[in-house]
C-alpha cells in the first residue's frame, strides 16, 4: 500500500495532531513528499530506464515507479543469448509497460515491444522524411531482398533493386550473393496493421546520385583531370560519366586529329581520362576535353615541319577563297591552299584545279602556330624557286649511309 496523502501523528507531549501535509520540516515528511512524486505506469506506455539488475530469469529496470520493472523470462529467451548480451547493467533502455501491477505487484514490462514500437514509429518517420536509411541484407525470396529496420524485418522488392536484377536470368543468385551485404533504402510503405514494412533501394541511389552530382558541381575547377565511363555516343560528341555527372568531349575536342564520328576513337563502356574545360553551375553542364591530355602537335610545330617543306596531303573541302587540306600525318593537322595559290593565272573557283579526297603534293609556305594556321600552296610544288633546295634534299636522301 502507498502512503497516505496526509498521515496524522498523535504526539505524547502535547496531544495534539500534527499534520504532515502542514509541516514540511517535519522528519517523516520526506515519505509523503516521495508518495506525492510517485508517476504511476500505465498499459501500453513506453518508458525509459535503466537496467539495475541481471538475474537469470528476468532483468530489473527502474522506471521511477514504486518499484522495479520486471522484462520476464519468457521474453528473455524469445531474445536469446545474442540478445541478451546486448543489455548490460547501467544501459539505459526503453520498455513498454504491459503489466502495472500483477498479483504479486510487480510491474512487467517488455523490451522488444517497445522496440518495435519505436521501429514503427522510425520506420513512419522515414516514410515522411524520405531520409535514406542504410541497414543489412539478412535473407531473400523469389520476391526481393529481406533488411532488418531495428527489430523490424522490411521487404525490397526486386523491382525496386538496383541493377536491373528482375531482368536478369541469374536473378536468385544475384539475390542470395547481397545476403549479408550493405543496402541503402528509402522507405516507400509503411503499414503496420498488415506488418507491411515496404523499401526501395532505386529510390534511395537516386537520392545519393543527386546529392553526389551537387557535391561534384560545387568542387570542380575548370583545368580537373578526372577519371570517367564512356556512357553514349553521339554525332557531336561523347558523353563521359565523372562520378554521377555526365559531361560532354564535343568532337572537336576528342583528339589533334580530325574525326568524322567518334566510333572512329572509342566505344560506349570505355574507362578514360579527361581535362575539365568549362563548369556551367546554373545550368548544370560540364565541358570535357580528351585532346588536352595529349601532346599539342602546335607546340611541336617547327621540329616537324618547316617552310618550303615538300608534303603529301589530301583535299577534304572546297570553299570559294581556297581548298582544305588534311596532312598525312599522326595528327593529320589540317592547312589551307589558297586558290591564288592552287596554279599559275587565274581561276574561277578551286574545283577547276582539286577534287574533294583528291591526293596531291604541295609546298609548306607559312607556318604559324600561334594562330594555328598553314599555308600550303600547289603551284608552288614544282616552283623553280625552290628547285635547288629540292634537289639537295634528294641528294641528301639518296647519299649511301657511311660504313
Amino acid at each position: 500500500m502507498g502512503l497516505s496523502r496526509v498521515i496524522c501523528m498523535s504526539q505524547p507531549l502535547s496531544n495534539q495532531h500534527i499534520y504532515l501535509a502542514d509541516d514540511p520540516n517535519h522528519p517523516l515528511a520526506f515519505l509523503l513528499e516521495e508518495d506525492l512524486n510517485l508517476n504511476p505506469p500505465n498499459v501500453g506506455e513506453i518508458r525509459t530506464g535503466e537496467i539495475v539488475a541481471i538475474r537469470n530469469n528476468e532483468i530489473l529496470v527502474d522506471i521511477g515507479a514504486k518499484s522495479e520493472a520486471i522484462i520476464p523470462e519468457e521474453e528473455l529467451e524469445e531474445l536469446g543469448k545474442d540478445g541478451r548480451s546486448r543489455l548490460k547493467l547501467g544501459d539505459e533502455i526503453a520498455v513498454l509497460i504491459i503489466n502495472p501491477e500483477d498479483d504479486d505487484g510487480n510491474i512487467i514490462v517488455s523490451y522488444t515491444m517497445a522496440a518495435e514500437e519505436q521501429d514503427w514509429q522510425q520506420a513512419h518517420t522515414l516514410l515522411e522524411s524520405q531520409e535514406v536509411y542504410s541497414s543489412q541484407v539478412v535473407g531473400y525470396n523469389k520476391g526481393g531482398l529481406l533488411i532488418k529496420v531495428g527489430l523490424l524485418r522490411g521487404f525490397v522488392p526486386i523491382s525496386q533493386l538496383g541493377g536491373n536484377i528482375h531482368n536478369s536470368r541469374n536473378a536468385e543468385d544475384l539475390l542470395r550473393q547481397r545476403i549479408g551485404s550493405p543496402i541503402s533504402c528509402k522507405v516507400i510503405e509503411v503499414e503496420r496493421g498488415r506488418n507491411r514494412l515496404i523499401l526501395s533501394e532505386k529510390a534511395a541511389a537516386k537520392e545519393m546520385r543527386s546529392s553526389q552530382r551537387t557535391r561534384l558541381f560545387e568542387n570542380l575547377q575548370e583545368g580537373d583531370i578526372r577519371s570517367g565511363r564512356v556512357v553514349n555516343l553521339a554525332p557531336f560528341g561523347i558523353f563521359v560519366d565523372i562520378g554521377g555527372v555526365e559531361g560532354l568531349v564535343h568532337l572537336s575536342e576528342l583528339s589533334w586529329r580530325r574525326i568524322h564520328d567518334p566510333s572512329e576513337l572509342i566505344k560506349v563502356g570505355d574507362e578514360i581520362q579527361v581535362y575539365v574545360l568549362g563548369v556551367d553551375r546554373e545550368q548544370k553542364r560540364i565541358a570535357l576535353s580528351c585532346k588536352r591530355l595529349e601532346p599539342d602537335p602546335w607546340d611541336q610545330i617547327d621540329a616537324l615541319y618547316q617552310v618550303g617543306q615538300l608534303i603529301e596531303v589530301n583535299i577534304t573541302k572546297l570553299t570559294k577563297y581556297g581548298a582544305f587540306a588534311c596532312l598525312n600525318d599522326s595528327y593529320q593537322l589540317e592547312g589551307l591552299i589558297h586558290i591564288s595559290e592552287l596554279a599559275e593565272g587565274h581561276i574561277k573557283h578551286p574545283s577547276d584545279v582539286v577534287q574533294k579526297d583528291q591526293a596531291v603534293t604541295v609546298r609548306i609556305i607559312r607556318i604559324n602556330p600561334e594562330q594555328r594556321q598553314l599555308g600550303l600552296s600547289l603551284k608552288k610544288a614544282t616552283s623553280q624557286e625552290y628547285l635547288e633546295a629540292d634537289l639537295g634534299l634528294a641528294e641528301v636522301e639518296n647519299e649511301p649511309a657511311p660504313n
